[in-house]
């Protein structure tokens, strides 16, 4: 049961950070996905290569096979030659994928399976906490850049400056309950 539990949890943590990632990109221009803010920062568009390259390596036959797989070519995710909404998209989607199908092909017999990352040797449950420090960390980037980019137009994801009392006063004006704090983000 705990398992199960602990997947579901996990699942709702990616499914809200790619949910950020989403929004953050929805408000930018297309060629904004490209934009460096100077030589030592990564662009949106390098950001979701990354994220590929790692969730695609991290996940395809994550039971049998090392984490950091040969074909991956980890120094070429940070060049920024990938343009186009489309394609920006569709290899952030196509990550996204590799993490959740990997993640709905766990069983409670595999929580505690070792498996390894550059031959480290990580429970399965070791693997999903890594990943979900490191998946957040290049999102809250995505979100960086894209509120760098619209400034005074920027849509906040989370709670608007200035409204932190009136988020709690809706909050607490709810009932008592178990839920997830990712059930109503989810849904904005």
């Amino acid at each position: 049961m705990a398992t199960i539990e602990f997947l579901k949890s996990a699942k709702r943590q990616f499914q809200y950070y790619k949910s950020l990632g989403d929004k953050a990109m929805a408000q930018i221009e297309d060629q904004d996905l490209n934009w460096l803010p100077n030589d030592e920062t990564n662009s949106i568009a390098v950001i979701v290569k990354h994220l590929h390259g790692n969730m695609l390596s991290r996940w395809t036959d994550f039971l049998t096979t090392d984490g950091e797989k040969p074909t991956r070519q980890r120094d070429a995710e940070f060049d920024n030659d990938i343009s186009g909404r489309e394609a920006i998209l569709q290899t952030w989607e196509e990550g996204w994928k590799c993490l959740f199908d990997a993640l709905e092909s766990i069983t409670d017999d595999d929580l505690n399976t070792i498996i390894y990352i550059r031959n480290e040797g990580h429970t399965v449950l070791e693997a999903i906490n890594r990943q979900l420090a490191h998946y957040p960390y290049h999102v809250g980037q995505i979100v960086f850049v894209a509120k760098m980019l619209r400034n005074h137009s920027w849509e906040s994801l989370s709670i608007p400056r200035n409204k932190s009392n009136d988020y709690n006063a809706d909050k607490f004006s709810q009932e008592k309950g178990v839920r997830h704090f990712t059930d109503s983000e989810l849904k904005k």
